[in-house]
């Protein structure tokens, strides 16, 4: 797969892609898969798992492999011994052939030129395993690999760390990824030295999903309807931490939106199913002006209750001392003084 960037939000984004048909044979790109996760999920593993505990158990497992490797050279040396001698031997018996016998005498020379093919196998295969086993690590090597075990996440999440600097620290890890997309995205990886492991990661979710707004915002907004205009809800939200799909503080514009998209029943049927009656039907069921409805609520003589924040109100239905008209009698004493009411919205409670 061959990588492709792009800017988002000011930060460089990767993306694996399957191009190798495209590219040759113009064919559809075979499978993309965006890598903020994929890397996201690697730096986690590789910084989980180079710290000093498991280097610790690295170096030790290390050194008692080292230690079977002593026995194991007294064996490969052993072996060099018998190949020497069974070539001295095979030469003893060629320089005591008597010359005229030619046929004894070819014998011997080709098993003596076989022992010593075998010696030179022997003695390169025991310097090869021997250069190897001179890998041990030294005292200065483990104190600088565990050393490492710090520095390397703190060179990792160092900001000034450029992206090319964290790829080598990836190549001298990994020997290689595969990535797999089905219903998630499978990765295999393989590290230096055989160790590999598999991590599952679930599909990316495409921008709309990433900006959708959460369900408890939308089941908050649906309650606070109940009681409260757009602009209300949207002063209700901001304290208490909620925030939209794009992580932006709440406008009265993006609660009526949210209410829209998510087919919320409007504040103004809510009000309606619950029997209040609108400016008109108010005045027609008083015998009055719709205008002295308006004027009646603001003096406190009928209790309305706002469904939008431009100052539109439904009310409640009148009951037997309900304000009337008349003549010359100011408005402070068309009703008794403990049932005014304030003009204002009932207030709620907000439940955090």
């Amino acid at each position: 797969m061959t990588v492709r960037y792009h800017f988002r939000f000011n930060r460089l984004c990767p993306d694996y892609v399957c191009q190798r048909k495209g590219i040759a044979n113009a064919e559809p790109i075979c499978a993309q898969i965006p890598g903020v996760e994929v890397d996201r999920a690697v730096s986690e593993l590789l910084v989980e798992l180079v710290n000093p505990t498991t280097l610790e158990v690295a170096l030790t497992v290390q050194q008692e492999l080292q230690a079977r490797l002593g026995e194991a050279d007294r064996l490969r040396k052993q072996q060099v011994e018998r190949a020497h001698y069974e070539a001295e031997l095979a030469q003893t018996r060629y320089m005591r052939v008597d010359p005229n016998n030619r046929l004894v005498a070819d014998t011997l020379e080709a098993d003596w030129n076989h022992k010593l093919r075998a010696l030179t196998e022997a003695q390169t295969e025991y310097e090869r395993r021997c250069e190897e086993d001179r890998k041990i690590f030294q005292e200065e090597q483990r104190a600088a690999i565990l050393q490492l075990a710090t520095d390397f996440p703190r060179l990792w999440h160092d900001g000034s760390t450029p992206d090319r600097e964290r790829k080598r620290m990836v190549r001298l890890l990994l020997e290689d990824v595969t990535l797999l997309r089905g219903e998630q995205i499978t990765l295999h990886l393989r590290f230096r030295g055989g160790a590999s492991q598999t991590l599952v990661l679930p599909l990316p979710q495409t921008s709309w999903q990433r900006w959708t707004t959460s369900p408890e915002v939308v089941t908050e907004i649906d309650r606070l309807l109940d009681h409260h205009t757009h602009q209300e809800i949207a002063v209700i939200l901001n304290p208490h931490g909620f925030r939209s799909g794009k992580d932006q503080s709440f406008t009265c514009r993006y609660v009526a939106r949210i209410q829209r998209e998510y087919s919320l029943k409007p504040r103004y049927d809510r009000l309606r199913e619950a029997g209040l009656l609108t400016r008109q039907e108010m005045a027609q069921a008083l015998g009055v002006a719709s205008t002295t409805i308006r004027i009646w609520r603001a003096h406190g003589l009928l209790r309305g209750y706002a469904y939008t924040d431009k100052g539109d109100y439904l009310y409640e239905r009148p009951g037997e001392d309900a304000p009337r008209k008349t003549r010359g009698l100011k408005l402070s004493l068309r009703s008794p003084a403990d049932q005014l009411i304030p003009d204002r919205t009932k207030e709620v409670q907000y439940e955090a």
